[in-house]
């Protein structure tokens, strides 16, 4: 930790912190170009992407790869995602991080609502019908990590540039593992995973500016 003040903690416990809102701001505008260039793309009736033909069948996997496969895949699904974010926001609450507690429903139901709303937009299409762009499970992935990494952020205090590199890294892990899940399964193509991840990394620091900006409101009032 390199001990600058622009990290130092603030009033009202930031969920994004203000040092970090200009570099995860430019990322967050370039994950949505991202989002809807692909979506423009494949809504146009394009073909798939040079690398999304390239899925394996379920049948084709073998233990341990398979059950890996299926319960990084597990996590994203309704009774996984609740228990994930009830365990996140529980965590965040017992270190009293209220802002960090709604980031975790607030952020990762916005996410999800962006991606339900893009879906029959794009009307990208797996296995007949099943709308494929962008991935839910890679955008639910992608968000909890960001959350995550923000705690992380608020509780070590590193560097500014240490800290949008912990972010980013935790987002991009996180969505890399779910990202492979889902292509592997044959749930989705590659670029839906791309999809997914880049709205989540879109939406959350949206999501967190704006709790950000509420909560401070109410405590100036309140004071």
């Amino acid at each position: 930790m390199d001990g600058r003040p622009g990290l130092e903690p603030t009033r009202g416990r930031a969920a994004l912190p203000a040092p970090l809102r200009r570099p995860i701001a430019v990322a967050a505008i370039l994950a949505a170009l991202v989002v809807a260039a692909l979506g423009a793309v494949y809504s146009a009736g394009a073909k798939l992407g040079p690398h999304d033909g390239r899925t394996m069948p379920l049948e084709g996997l073998r233990p341990p790869w398979r059950d890996v496969a299926q319960a990084v895949d597990l996590t994203g699904e309704p009774v996984g995602a609740a228990m994930l974010l009830a365990t996140v926001s529980a965590v965040c609450l017992a270190l009293r991080r209220p802002r960090m507690a709604v980031l975790t429903v607030a952020g990762v139901g916005a996410t999800a609502a962006v991606t339900t709303l893009l879906k029959p937009l794009v009307g990208r299409q797996i296995h007949g019908d099943y709308l494929a762009y962008p991935s839910g499970h890679t955008a639910l992935a992608t968000a909890v990590a960001i959350v995550a990494a923000l705690l992380a952020v608020d509780l070590l205090r590193p560097g500014r540039r240490a800290a949008v590199l912990l972010v980013l890294a935790a987002a991009g892990s996180a969505g890399a593992v779910m990202a492979w899940s889902q292509t592997i399964l044959s749930n989705h193509y590659a670029t839906d995973t791309i999809g997914g991840f880049c709205t989540a990394l879109a939406s959350m620091p949206a999501t967190a500016i704006l709790i950000d900006r509420i909560a401070d409101l109410r405590s100036a009032r309140a004071r």
